[in-house]
């Protein structure tokens, strides 16, 4: 009898590595898991090494990675507190403190995004990801003054940033600076005449300008490029109705809701097409 129950003890230490595992080795298996995709066990080593040694500096990382795991599988509020956790640990990890950015940004939390932003470009005063993103936050809070001198910062810091260009001409659009905003874009399109993106962008600017007619051709060539440039075709769609070409431009709506344009966003356009 004693000789059994020793046996099942044995087996039972045997299948439950977990007993016998460090913190270091529940840290080591939750990053091989989180490499796997098997999300929801790496999730579980994480928190029995947090659980193991509670106070340990470096559960600021596992904290991270837990946070990381989670936003992965969309459980945003709980992702949010573990970013928190973590930069309670390590108030001034930049890595950590841009993803709580991203993290805010995707739930729509632009204002929280920005201030995490600014914390990380308070340590790192050239972050070019926190210039970038934080750019694109002023221009949505409509704080163009501050929008263009963190575009400006980070052309300095990399002239070639294509996101930080096509930012900048957005804001000289939105400015009214359409002349600027067309050298810019020409600029690009010159380097890489195969951006359906860029001809896109620059057709918004033409039909700002009144040149209905440049704004199509750079449209067709959007579409000939890349024929699921949904902006494409509703920019053209636009065009068409404002033309009194109801046909087409319901077309040009149509396929827009194909590539996943919401219907209720186009719900007017159509009416009008009728």
């Amino acid at each position: 009898m004693k000789k059994s129950i020793l046996s099942f003890l044995v087996y039972i230490i045997g299948v439950s590595p977990v007993l016998a595992q460090t913190y270091q080795e529940l840290s080591d298996r939750a990053i091989a898991c989180t490499e796997q995709d098997s999300l929801a066990q790496a999730e579980n080593y994480i928190r029995q090494a947090l659980k193991l040694e509670p106070a340990n500096p470096h559960n600021a990382l596992l904290f991270s990675n837990l946070g990381t795991i989670q936003r992965r599988q969309r459980d945003y509020d709980q992702a949010l507190e573990s970013y928190t956790y973590a930069l309670n640990i390590a108030p001034r990890a930049v890595p950590i403190l841009l993803n709580r950015a991203a993290l805010n940004l995707e739930m729509g939390r632009n204002e929280q995004a920005r201030v995490d932003y600014s914390l990380v470009l308070d340590l790192e005063k050239d972050n070019r990801e926190a210039l970038l993103m934080r750019a694109y936050i002023y221009v949505t809070q409509r704080d163009l003054k501050f929008a263009r001198a963190d575009y400006e910062r980070l052309l300095k810091l990399d002239p070639q940033n294509y996101n930080a260009r096509l930012g900048l001409a957005t804001l000289e659009q939105k400015d009214g600076n359409l002349q600027k905003a067309l050298e810019i874009l020409n600029k690009m399109l010159v380097e890489d005449p195969q951006d359906a993106a860029l001809y896109v962008a620059r057709a918004g600017i033409e039909q700002d300008m009144q040149h209905v007619d440049l704004a199509m051709i750079d449209l067709e060539e959007a579409l000939k490029l890349n024929p699921s440039q949904t902006e494409a075709y509703l920019m053209r769609g636009q065009i068409y109705l404002s033309q009194k070409k109801k046909n087409l431009a319901k077309q040009d709506f149509e396929k827009a809701m194909s590539l996943g344009v919401p219907q209720a966003d186009l719900r007017g356009l159509l009416q009008q097409c009728k």
